[in-house]
């Protein structure tokens, strides 16, 4: 959970026994840890805050998702360390490691997601009549792409707990803006779904990269796969400034009409958590709360939280 001066991590390990009967190795991706919750909290100073520049619409966007981004991998490695064996607790996953892996992530996602549809789309586009039909078309492939990798990942038995604490945490924060106390009880009453679910973000980005490239025309492949990649930060911007617009308003109809497909998508990217999972997004929230509340914060603070997951 982030906040505006914290950002908080809570785990569950695994229990005494669980660790025996697995003789040391690890526990499958798919049992439920039953352990005690371990929470880390972290200072937090936006670069934002530290630069005026930083705030400015498109840059704070583009500054906001490079942090989430950092925040994410790196409690993704702590949630990876607390699950290994104890005897293993001594090799935890290194920064080299991490490092390599975010890479490596980024390399497959602007390859997948940006790199092959243009280069599918050039492979016929003298048949197409004009540049905005080549985005069209482009981005068409690039969406069903992106649909197809949600859904295939959304049927792997090992992410089926990554997918519930992910709604464990939506409902978790939902909870929180609705003012009711923080228990597992309450958070269960709320959808799974939330408005500034990063997996909505996605689909702004790939609607907004339409009007992003159609005015640069066809070019050759080398210069169209140059802007796609140069163009990510551009898009990247302004989708975080269509999603903060949608936040404002989302008690509109208009608003919440145009969040329906991105509301609709994270089906595929949540599952029904159980109360232990909710206690644990509870913990990391409330781990938030004891150092700040953000209700209290300026807008310009609040810049970071617009994504929540």
């Amino acid at each position: 959970m982030r906040g505006i001066s914290t950002w908080a991590v809570a785990v569950r390990k695994p229990s005494a026994e669980q660790r025996a009967e697995h003789e040391g190795e690890a526990l499958d991706p798919t049992e439920a840890a039953e352990g005690a919750i371990e929470i880390q909290s972290f200072p937090l100073v936006s670069f934002t805050k530290r630069h005026r520049l930083a705030r400015l619409p498109l840059i704070r966007g583009i500054v906001a998702l490079g942090e989430s981004l950092k925040i994410g991998f790196k409690a993704l490695g702590i949630s990876a360390n607390a699950q290994l064996a104890e005897e293993e607790d001594q090799k935890e996953i290194g920064g080299a490691a991490w490092a390599g892996t975010i890479a490596l992530s980024l390399i497959l996602a602007i390859g997948l997601f940006f790199v092959i549809p243009v280069g599918v789309t050039s492979l016929f586009k003298d048949s197409l009549p004009n540049s905005i039909v080549f985005v069209i078309v482009e981005k068409v492939i690039r969406i069903t792409i992106f649909l197809t990798y949600l859904w295939l990942i959304s049927r792997m038995r090992d992410l089926q707990r990554v997918f519930e604490y992910h709604g464990a945490e939506h409902k978790t924060i939902s909870n929180y803006e609705a003012g009711l106390p923080l228990t597992p009880e309450n958070a269960q009453q709320f959808s799974r779904l939330h408005p500034r679910c990063g997996t909505s973000f996605l689909l702004i980005v790939m609607i907004v990269a339409i009007f992003v490239f159609a005015p640069l025309g066809t070019p050759a492949l080398p210069i169209l796969i140059a802007s796609r990649v140069i163009g990510i930060p551009l898009v990247a911007g302004l989708s975080f400034e269509v999603l903060k617009l949608f936040g404002k308003h989302r008690d509109k109809r208009w608003a919440q009409v145009m969040m329906w497909p991105g509301m609709q998508l994270q089906k595929l990217t949540t599952r029904e958590p159980d109360l232990a999972q909710l206690a644990v997004a509870i913990a990391a929230l409330e781990a938030v709360l004891a150092v700040e509340n953000p209700d209290q914060a300026s807008e310009e603070d609040r810049i970071g939280m617009e994504v929540v997951a």
